[in-house]
């Protein structure tokens, strides 16, 4: 048990509470809602027991057993929804203020403004909570509700389509364009991260060079962007850029006539129950769609929990059934050789962790730190865990933690 990491359990009922103590599970091989009765999150998720829903409690034990031990580094909340209902929602402790003075200077962060501000990614008024409130900071995450919020705007016919030019969106910026492949790169090129545009990722986010780094310390986040040279044909190579979810913003806006916080606001969070949010304004105005947003673990599970029911929410077509398939589809193949992703694919800003013949289809909102959204559709799951790994990352991920160690134990 480590010192720097302690845990308490949310309260989900007496029901669950026992049910995740005792040591008899029986069948734990139950077919998947078996009514076929979607279940709707009102206020709150509907809370049920592991076994109910035909999973081993001794598999949630021992999950929950390893996060208390540190040995998945530091996380704020594991969320289990299986067939609609709450089977695990634990909340953990962890005093990141001590954390950060026993590290002193000695790690690699982001930090792209000293002091109190909310580019400084180890100040604790801002990271991993906002403000000391319940929002959690989603990173990358935002990228895959930022998608969701620009696919809305094509289903209502505001952008003709994901093969439009980018660069009709940006005739009021003054940039080199010289280079023809500027002109080129379509909108779903920037959405499966083959803008061609040239982001120096090397070294990760603790490097100054960075470029996610250079862009966060500039007053000018589109013109940054935009100013960057071309190092690839649009639509050949996969290449990490938070610049191009930072432009697929500004889309966004640029077609419906609203930021995007308010889009969301109006055609995303408010359908599906999500009232409290907080999203980050960059220096010049826009809503940072490339890290920026602060949801709840439970707010995050319902914007999983939309994707897993194919953009419906209790009657109403949220998101096209269409863009939520392209989304979750691998549209690039094989992009990373991290040990906890196997033959890890992108869509539309969301990972598509587990695919293929034999294998069952895994996609994730993945944000830096340890902002997890998992869902498994032919399960019926969504998984979520929120943490701050900077500087206690453990021996596993819990990016990990659905396709290894519970949807196993399912079979």
């Amino acid at each position: 048990m480590t010192n720097w990491l302690s845990s308490k359990i949310l309260n989900i009922g007496v029901a669950s509470l026992i049910a995740f103590s005792i040591a008899s599970c029986g069948d734990t091989s139950a077919p998947i809602d078996q009514t076929n009765e979607t279940i709707w999150p009102g206020e709150a998720w509907e809370v049920s027991t592991p076994e109910a829903e035909g999973v081993d409690p001794k598999i949630i034990e021992s999950i929950v057993e390893e996060l208390r031990a540190g040995i998945y580094g530091s996380v704020d909340q594991f969320l289990f929804i299986k067939n609609g209902k709450a089977i695990a929602d634990f909340e953990f402790s962890v005093d990141y203020d001590a954390i950060l003075a026993e590290d002193g200077d000695n790690h690699s962060h982001l930090n792209a403004g000293e002091g109190d501000h909310q580019y400084n990614y180890d100040h604790t008024s801002w990271h991993p909570y906002y403000q000391d409130t319940k929002l959690h900071t989603m990173q990358s995450v935002t990228k895959s509700v930022t998608s969701a919020a620009l696919g809305i705007a094509i289903d209502e016919g505001l952008i003709e389509g994901v093969h439009v030019p980018v660069s009709q969106f940006f005739t009021d910026y003054h940039y080199d364009l010289t280079d023809p492949r500027k002109s080129e790169a379509t909108l779903e090129d920037f959405l499966t991260m083959r803008s061609g545009i040239e982001w120096a990722t090397e070294g990760g986010y603790g490097r100054s060079e960075h470029s996610t780094v250079l862009l966060e310390k500039s007053d000018q986040w589109i013109q940054f962007t935009l100013d960057q040279p071309m190092d690839n044909d649009p639509g050949t190579v996969y290449e990490y850029n938070d610049g191009a979810s930072v432009l697929i913003g500004k889309i966004a806006r640029q077609a419906t006539g609203k930021r995007m916080d308010q889009w969301a606001k109006e055609r995303l969070f408010d359908p599906i129950g999500i009232k409290d949010f907080y999203w980050k304004t960059t220096p010049d105005g826009e809503t940072d769609t490339e890290g920026g947003l602060y949801l709840t673990t439970h707010d995050l599970a319902r914007f999983g929990y939309l994707f897993l029911k194919k953009g419906q929410w209790n009657g109403k077509q949220i998101i096209s059934e269409e863009w939520v398939k392209a989304s979750v589809t691998p549209i690039v193949k094989d992009v990373s050789p991290d040990n906890d992703r196997v033959d890890p694919g992108y869509g539309y800003q969301w990972w598509v962790t587990s695919y293929g013949e034999g294998k069952p289809t895994i996609f994730a909102g993945n944000g830096y730190g340890g902002q997890f959204v998992m869902v498994a559709p032919e399960y019926d799951i969504v998984v979520v865990f929120n943490g701050w790994n900077l500087h206690r990352s453990g021996e596993k991920s819990t990016y990990g933690v659905l396709e290894k160690v519970i949807l196993p134990s399912l079979k």
